[in-house]
């Protein structure tokens, strides 16, 4: 609980300073009808800006699968090279009101934005970030993409006010 109060605690002063600095970060969901089914699989992480929950991590992969009650099952896997473990959480998302959005929870009843800031029309590829400035990643279904698409995301996040130098380049294994 201490670590989850860290946690808001850290965000809320983070949201602060940019204000304060006039930083504008657009978080919002992108204006898409996100079709569930296409979006339930394997994502792999490419990259991700630094947090507690997934340092050290790498060859991490995000699995999305629908459960009988329409919520989404949410399972994160990864390598914790430091430790030399692998490292998994469950987790569980529910639809949002809000086109390009759903609530995602790994502890009990404590749920955050998961929103879809963009992704391609073949669904390949997604932005996620949340109404914080200090989460973003990028997504997609095979463990890497090719220079232009990944030159693209970059482009989407800087024009959304992401400092995308900030960003950790995951591994990940290609076979």
């Amino acid at each position: 609980m201490r670590k989850i109060c860290a946690l808001m605690a850290l965000c809320a002063v983070a949201a602060s300073e940019c204000m304060a600095k006039g930083i504008e970060i657009d978080t919002a969901p992108a204006n898409v009808v996100l079709d569930l089914d296409r979006y339930m699989g394997r994502w792999y992480e490419i990259a991700r800006f630094d947090h507690p929950f997934e340092r050290n991590l790498e060859y991490c992969k995000a699995y999305y699968t629908r459960k009988s009650n329409g919520d989404i099952e949410v399972k994160n896997v990864g390598m914790n090279t430091a430790k030399g473990r692998i490292k998994e959480s469950y987790g569980n998302a529910k639809i949002s009101k809000t086109q390009g959005q759903l609530r995602v929870s790994f502890f009990l009843f404590f749920y955050s934005d998961y929103n879809i800031l963009a992704i391609d029309d073949d669904y390949k590829w997604v932005l996620v970030g949340s109404k914080s400035p200090d989460y973003l990643w990028i997504l997609a279904r095979t463990p890497s993409l090719d220079q232009p698409t990944l030159k693209h995301i970059l482009t989407l996040a800087q024009n959304r006010g992401y400092d995308t130098s900030k960003l950790i380049f995951v591994k990940q294994r290609t076979q």
